[in-house]
């Protein structure tokens, strides 16, 4: 990877400074002890997130909810056409839509920026 002498100068004296800052414990401007802010510890040794105060029934739940909502409106439309096979059929195609919405599509927006 380092075929000519400069590079492995270079990369020899970079991985020397930094062992040596390490060493030391410089860390540039953060500090080395975690500081509390509310509930959440920022630093560089610990970061501890305690949301399970605050979440809601419908975000503990979302993915099973919007599932069941799925199948319970792919029944009742299969229902209103069909009867009790439909129903059923209607069912099952509620909940695979809301299946590839819950695990696929869903979070495309997120990652689209």
């Amino acid at each position: 990877m380092f075929k000519t002498p400069q590079e492995q100068v270079a990369y020899k004296t970079g991985f020397a400074d930094g062992f040596h800052a390490a060493e030391t414990g410089a860390s540039g401007s953060r500090e080395l002890r975690p500081t509390r802010v509310g509930r959440t510890y920022y630093g560089t040794r610990r970061v501890y997130y305690d949301y399970s105060h605050h979440r809601s029934f419908w975000q503990k739940h979302r993915d099973k909810l919007t599932l069941a909502i799925g199948t319970g409106a792919g029944a009742a439309i299969g229902g209103l056409f069909g009867g009790k096979k439909w129903a059923g059929i209607g069912a099952l195609s509620g909940l695979g839509g809301s299946a590839l919405y819950t695990y696929k599509l869903r979070h495309r927006r997120s990652r689209r920026y």
